[in-house]
């Protein structure tokens, strides 16, 4: 009787190498969820109060006027639209800057990791619009075909933290970056589709201030100053053109230098810390703040202060002006056999699903693209439908496709609806097949390619090279 063999050892275990997700990047996903929540209590609130015996109130709020004078210039705008024109510029501002600092120095700068993303995003804005004008070829209502193209990204983030480790970092990120690349083609929609009268004079102006902002990124200029004066004057030229005033936002986050200092400048902050811990005086404390905010660069600086004010002030602020659609009986049975409202439902709902999933199983399938890391079939089918959530952008361009108040009514409620059905389904999508399907990238002991830093841009005039500071001396004040 032979003796039973023993069983073979394990091979050693298949280790990942993923990189480490940003810790600024993790606070931008931890704000844009907190925000999510405010954006849901505004718009539940204006919808309360647009149906109550009080919304008369909701209405002469928003219609009632201020205005801003300079001399014998005004502008005087209702506050509705000073909240869509004036406070979302800031919400601009913010996508711009991710955006700019993606492509610089974050997950757009690798093509692999860029492409499924970039281009499920086409397929989220193409589909959608194909879907509308589907229901919608003619009239008025045709012109709304750009409503379910865009993705809420605070609703979708907000929604993938509720599931925590279930959902790996890199969907999130996945989401983001489709998000980024989808913002660029909602904001190119309303730019050039939802301008009708343009003045030839104040775009010129506008050209002028963004050649100006040009030079300071050329130069190199790290301060915010001279960046946040011209961003006022260009968002008034811009205005007066014609064109969305919000565009100015955009330019402006894409325009602020993404590109961190040169690396001897972060040495040299500790020379003035020493040299204020010598001698405590209000020259030395104000080099050393100098010193230290060279160190980081003007979009992350900038993206520190907007985005919290953004998404905890702006957005929610945006969805209780535009959120409260009157929900009566005549209202909503002309929603119901209304093609624009079946148009914005099932275009957010399977428009995104389908668009995304086969465009970025397409990127896949032709190795243009991959998504490292845990990230499963059943991920990406759940994250595709969870984009069909379209309320922020998809409301603002509501205000600019329809100047009918029925339409806009319509159109307001099929998106209500189809964010709504879009969140519910996918859940349940992330629920039920988030761990049961395949990999979407084949695991790999190989590291993920990191690519080099971009070249370091000259010190600019501004602020000349700091000295270091004699020990006895305090340092010189510029």
């Amino acid at each position: 009787m032979t003796a039973p063999t023993a069983p073979p050892r394990p091979g050693p275990a298949l280790r990942i190498r993923l990189p480490q997700v940003a810790p600024s990047m993790r606070e931008f996903l931890a704000t844009e969820a907190g925000g999510a929540v405010l954006l849901l209590v505004a718009a539940v609130i204006a919808l309360i109060w647009a149906n109550s015996p009080w919304s008369h109130g909701y209405e002469a709020l928003w219609t009632a006027t201020a205005q801003v004078r300079l001399g014998d210039a005004d502008l005087t705008l209702s506050l509705h639209h000073w909240v869509n024109d004036g406070a979302m510029a800031l919400f601009f501002t913010v996508v711009g800057l991710e955006i700019s600092r993606e492509f610089t120095a974050g997950e757009l700068r690798d093509r692999r990791i860029a492409a499924v993303p970039a281009l499920g995003a086409i397929g989220g804005l193409t589909l959608p619009a194909v879907i509308y004008l589907l229901f919608n070829s003619s009239g008025p209502a045709a012109h709304g075909w750009g409503i379910p193209m865009s993705t809420d990204t605070a609703f979708v983030i907000g929604i993938l933290a509720l599931f925590g480790p279930a959902c790996p970092d890199r969907l999130r990120l996945f989401l983001l970056t489709l998000a980024i690349v989808d913002d660029i083609g909602a904001i190119t929609v309303v730019g050039i589709f939802y301008t009708e009268h343009v003045r030839f004079g104040a775009l010129a102006l506008a050209g002028g201030l963004v050649l100006v902002m040009l030079v300071l990124r050329w130069l190199g200029v790290w301060r915010l100053l001279p960046y946040a004066l011209v961003a006022v004057v260009l968002w008034g030229a811009i205005h007066a053109s014609g064109v969305h005033a919000t565009l100015a936002g955009v330019i402006t986050g894409l325009l602020i230098p993404a590109v961190p200092p040169r690396p001897d400048q972060a040495a040299q902050v500790p020379v003035y810390v020493r040299a204020l811990a010598e001698e405590s005086n209000a020259a030395r404390a104000s080099l050393a703040v100098i010193a230290a905010k060279a160190t980081v660069s003007a979009n992350e600086r900038l993206q520190r202060v907007l985005h919290p004010f953004s998404a905890f002030v702006v957005v929610p602020l945006f969805g209780l002006a535009n959120a409260g659609v009157h929900l009566d009986e005549h209202t909503l049975r002309a929603a119901a056999a209304s093609p624009v409202t079946w148009g914005v439902t099932l275009a957010l709902v399977l428009g995104n699903a389908v668009g995304i999933t086969v465009a970025s199983l397409a990127a896949m399938r032709t190795g243009l693209g991959q998504l490292p890391g845990q990230v499963r079939y059943g991920h990406l089918v759940g994250a595709a439908t969870l984009a069909g959530i379209g309320f922020t952008i998809s409301l603002f361009i509501t205000e600019l496709a329809f100047t009918d108040t029925e339409l806009r009514d319509q159109a307001k409620i099929g998106i209500l609806a189809g964010s709504f059905g879009a969140a519910v389904l996918g859940t349940i999508l992330l629920r039920t097949l988030g761990e049961r399907m395949p990999l979407c990238s084949p695991l790999t002991d190989e590291p993920v390619p990191t690519l080099p830093p971009r070249p370091w841009r000259p010190p600019t005039p501004f602020l000349p090279p700091l000295p270091p500071p004699a020990s006895t001396q305090p340092p010189a004040s510029t």
